[in-house]
């Protein structure tokens, strides 16, 4: 049995771990951090927190392992530092709070293309918050690498909802690696990685995502 702690839990991709996680028999306890209170479930602890402040002596950080699905965009965020705060500073304050309460495997949502060398902020953010989570030696962690999310976000995203409807169109003669990555397998995708907890490093590629 597992118990897990989930930061992101109301994005499109933390929406559905939280539902499948609350579900699935072999998690006994899911500790959600969010800004705003989520429905009440008997598996459930929801701290409503700041990011910018986290609590680091709570004891609901105490989990076996954790799964971070934090992520915004540039224009959402208003400037290049606030976007670095949501995609590396939360995260690994995040890892490394549970770590330093007992967690032992890490899950966490980057991106295809994340590389810490990048010359675009997007993909150097995502490369360098997957390195920076690496050194604090989890037994387990898990990189998760999706291409565009696909799903139904409560924001409206005019440049992916065309880019999604271009990307099933042509899905049948696409590479993998170049479709659509479903909210519901990314979220799956997280779940079995923390259950699991697999010694080691693992990346989960867009190709196995679609």
């Amino acid at each position: 049995m597992t118990t897990l702690l989930i930061a992101g839990a109301t994005g499109l991709v933390g929406q559905e771990t939280l539902a499948r996680a609350l579900a699935d028999p072999r998690i006994t306890r899911v500790t959600a951090l969010t800004r705003r209170a989520l429905p009440p479930h008997a598996k459930l602890t929801n701290p409503i927190v700041d990011f910018e402040g986290l609590p680091l002596d709570a004891d609901w950080w105490r989990a076996d392992a954790v799964i971070c699905a934090l992520g915004t965009t540039r224009a959402k965020a208003g400037s290049a530092e606030a976007f670095i705060r949501v995609d590396h500073d939360y995260p690994l304050a995040i890892a490394r709070s549970a770590r330093q309460h007992g967690a032992q495997a890490f899950a966490l949502v980057s991106a295809i293309g994340a590389d810490a060398t990048s010359s675009l902020l997007y993909n150097r953010t995502k490369g360098e918050v997957e390195a920076s989570i690496a050194a604090l030696d989890y037994p387990s962690y898990t990189i998760v690498r999706p291409g565009l999310i696909g799903g139904e976000r409560d924001e409206f995203r005019a440049a992916e909802r065309v880019s999604e409807a271009i990307l099933r169109a042509f899905a049948p003669v696409l590479p993998r690696g170049w479709r659509i990555s479903p909210a519901g397998n990314i979220a799956q995708a997280l779940i079995e990685a923390a259950v699991a907890a697999a010694p080691g490093r693992h990346i989960v590629s867009a190709a196995a995502l679609a």
